[in-house]
């Protein structure tokens, strides 16, 4: 019988990397925040499966690509030409450009758990920096970083970034308004497509949009904090 080797050793080491930094049981906190979702939900704004996927679709392609995607996709530019110090100023950008406390707050702390899980595993220049200079370091900055050191392409990372951020906000949302786990899944494969253009939005990402979001989504995010009761973070 006839087989043709799809990977190569290389291949599925680089596949194991990009498992373990997408897998949603990693311990970093993620299931703690639902980034603004749970007003919407409270608001009665999302309540079924249409709204919560055209919610997914918004954040993806009104938010993720002028935000994080796009500091994905420069920081990525940077660490290719080793201009570490555009890195940092990204990262720096990045911090500055959210309103929401709880935001802020939750992808530092997401940032730097992904920083402790992943660091003793790689020796390299730029991480003897963020630890001598003890510079806190946010989510997606992080997560480019290590698929960096991992070798995985630009378009893997973004992809892997996105896949992962929507995966969790459906399970939130299926949490939360509450929905039966098929409806999350379908809503999973409906918005696979929505991904690939996303990716491809954000090869080259425009500097001069850096930051441009949905005025809505910053103002439930800040209505989150004083809800009288809540079961997320953020």
């Amino acid at each position: 019988m006839n087989t043709k080797q799809l990977f190569s050793y290389a291949d599925l080491n680089q596949l194991g990397w990009l498992l373990h930094i997408v897998d949603p049981n990693l311990p970093i906190g993620g299931f703690n925040h639902s980034f603004g979702l749970e007003t919407f939900v409270q608001k009665n704004i999302i309540h079924d499966a249409q709204s919560l996927y055209e919610y997914a679709q918004e954040q993806l392609q009104q938010n993720w690509v002028y935000n994080e995607g796009a500091y994905i996709s420069l920081a990525f530019d940077s660490l290719i030409k080793e201009k570490f110090d555009d890195f940092f100023e990204l990262n720096q950008h990045f911090g500055i450009t959210r309103l929401s406390r709880e935001i802020k707050e939750a992808q530092m702390k997401l940032g730097t758990r992904l920083f402790k899980i992943f660091v003793s595993e790689f020796s390299h220049p730029i991480l003897d920096t963020i630890q001598t200079k003890k510079i806190m370091m946010y989510h997606p900055l992080v997560f480019v970083l290590f698929s960096f050191l991992f070798n995985l392409s630009k378009q893997v990372t973004l992809y892997a970034y996105y896949y992962n951020s929507l995966v969790s906000l459906i399970n939130n949302g299926v949490k939360l308004i509450p929905l039966g786990q098929l409806q999350g899944q379908k809503i999973i494969f409906s918005i696979k497509p929505i991904i690939e253009t996303a990716v491809r939005a954000s090869l080259d990402p425009d500097k001069n949009l850096l930051g441009t979001t949905s005025v809505l989504t910053e103002i439930r995010c800040m209505q989150h904090e004083n809800l009288y009761t809540r079961l997320y973070m953020s």
